[in-house]
């Protein structure tokens, strides 16, 4: 703008404007001599400052420091008093710096986000609770399940007809055990159900030395491991729409589990099955593959014109919340 203004000296107000893109009436406005900022006058009907003392008084008194200015003012009235209107309440709180939140309500506590690494198997579980559609409108059967998010393995499930903490319970324990598990080795998590947060599951993982952790609340992002694993599970061709019993549920489990453990070639851990990874048999099947793709090259190397076929490596880590860092330099790789 000064810039035009100098330029206009020159050349003229329209063509300043014109070359460097600022309309010409702005340009008079800035020229224009500013009149002094008028003084708006106090009203004669506004409170006296002691007047306003007295009602900053007020809403100080031991009795209405945590109520809403509309509060006070419908208590005091109810006895007789009127000091001012609702809004002039408001403008002494803000003249005073202290317009904000006075009720006395439930404060939500800050729940900090879980930030899990897991560098092996059995170091991190993440474990959950879906429902599977009955015969009947519903009616569910509840599939219980514990992955492991480093090798994506399921190390224990289960199908009840209910939703229990002592079910939960048991299932834990007993993955524990199948999986040899040593006290201060594991951490579980989980989100904030109801069985996830029951005592008696707390009382148990502490008994076994295990660690557990839980989500935000209505973060679905906190347990990514076990939301995936599910839809991998209700997306297969062969899930179907309702489960006739709790036993074609099993039967279901029974067929899927095996598949997903042993055969499926996971795209989040370098095309290996989860059994592979969890169980050290890695790096044998990438040096295998990369064999292969080596013969592939020597056979016809014209076909690959950007480089030589490169097995994904072998993971080495799995988060859960990687810190801010991790998690850049991961999306730029």
């Amino acid at each position: 703008m000064n810039a035009a203004l100098h330029l206009s000296d020159c050349v003229g107000k329209a063509v300043a404007g014109r070359a460097l893109g600022v309309p010409r009436a702005s340009l008079y406005r800035r020229m224009r001599p500013s009149a002094p900022r008028r003084v708006r006058p106090t009203p004669g009907r506004a409170l006296t400052a002691a007047e306003r003392q007295t009602v900053l008084e007020a809403l100080h008194s031991e009795r209405f420091r945590d109520k809403a200015p509309a509060e006070v003012y419908a208590t005091l009235i109810d006895e007789g008093v009127y000091f001012c209107s609702i809004r002039t309440m408001h403008r002494i709180l803000a003249e005073n710096c202290e317009l904000k939140e006075r009720r006395n309500q439930l404060r939500h506590p800050q729940y900090t986000k879980p930030e899990l690494l897991a560098t092996g198997p059995n170091q991190v579980w993440s474990w959950d609770i879906t429902k599977l559609l009955g015969p009947a409108k519903w009616t569910y059967f509840h599939l219980y399940v514990i992955l492991d998010i480093f090798s994506r393995n399921v190390v224990g499930w289960m199908v009840a007809p209910r939703e229990t903490a002592e079910l939960a319970k048991r299932l834990i324990a007993a993955t524990c055990q199948k999986q040899g598990i040593a006290a201060g080795s594991l951490t579980i998590h989980a989100d904030r159900g109801t069985s996830m947060t029951s005592k008696p599951v707390a009382l148990m993982l502490a008994d076994l030395g295990v660690t557990k952790t839980h989500s935000r609340p209505h973060v679905s992002d906190d347990n990514p491991y076990s939301e995936s694993h599910f839809k991998t599970l209700k997306y297969r061709p062969e899930f179907p729409e309702r489960f006739g019993s709790i036993e074609d549920a099993r039967a279901f489990c029974q067929r899927f589990f095996p598949w997903y453990n042993h055969e499926h070639h996971h795209s989040g851990i370098a095309l290996l099955t989860p059994d592979m990874l969890h169980y050290g048999m890695a790096s044998q099947i990438i040096e295998q593959r990369q064999n292969v793709l080596d013969q592939a090259y020597a056979r016809n190397p014209e076909r690959f014109t950007h480089a030589r076929p490169m097995h994904p490596p072998q993971p080495t880590a799995a988060w859960i919340n990687p810190p801010t860092a991790i998690a850049t330099e991961r999306n730029l790789h």
